[in-house]
């Protein structure tokens, strides 16, 4: 193996594994955090409605990026201290939650009022109707838009180089300016970003058709 290529994967390797655990854990939280902010979207009570739909329009209206610099430098002044991966894994989660909620929401209302009715019908309680038969419904048509916001979170962890964390994409800088090997630095990361949502895809759609409905 060329000594350009060896001295590139450690750091690139390492990178990585920041990159998937950033992406993991920032999407099970935005997936936790979307779900419910869905359930205050379609909630009959007007004020939880108001919230959810404030929350929505406030992250999705702020660049990503700029948001990491706000908790990043702003939490510590506030007196909350975090580490630097913590912290940018937080605001990952709470940027993207605002998208899996509307890609929940956008699930939900593609299962026939009807439906909902026949539940209240039966006696079910607004949560025993949403977990018992609206959400088994309405996943079948959110499995590729979820991946969507998977793939985007994934791409997103690059961002977190500008503020200091060595995840895959501020390894290959660290390598550029180390060794002097942008080509072979960011060519690898590329491939593996490409991998990351080739696979991602590939996931979800055994998934969509796993939950597909075969008549």
């Amino acid at each position: 193996m060329p000594d350009g290529i060896r001295e590139v994967l450690g750091p690139l390797g390492h990178g990585l594994l920041l990159t998937l655990a950033m992406t993991g854990l920032a999407f099970a939280g935005a997936l936790v955090l979307g779900v419910l902010l869905a359930v205050c979207r379609i909630s009959p009570v007007p004020p939880l409605r108001v919230l959810g739909a404030g929350y929505v329009t406030v992250f999705r209206n702020i660049p990503l990026l700029v948001l990491l610099v706000l908790f990043v430098f702003g939490l510590p002044d506030v007196g909350l201290l975090f580490s630097l991966f913590a912290t940018v894994t937080l605001t990952m989660a709470l940027y993207w939650a605002a998208f899996v909620c509307e890609v929940l929401r956008a699930g939900i209302r593609t299962v026939p009022f009807g439906q909902a009715e026949a539940a209240r019908a039966l006696g079910l309680t607004a949560g025993q109707s949403i977990r018992y038969v609206i959400l088994p419904q309405a996943l079948r048509s959110m499995v590729q838009p979820l991946a969507g916001v998977f793939i985007g979170l994934a791409l997103s962890t690059s961002l977190a180089a500008a503020v200091g964390v060595a995840e895959m994409t501020g390894q290959a800088q660290f390598t550029t300016l180390k060794y002097d090997q942008p080509l072979t630095s960011f060519a690898a990361t590329t491939v593996v970003y490409v991998l990351i949502t080739l696979t991602s895809g590939l996931v979800a759609g055994r998934i969509e058709k796993k939950v597909a409905i075969h008549r």
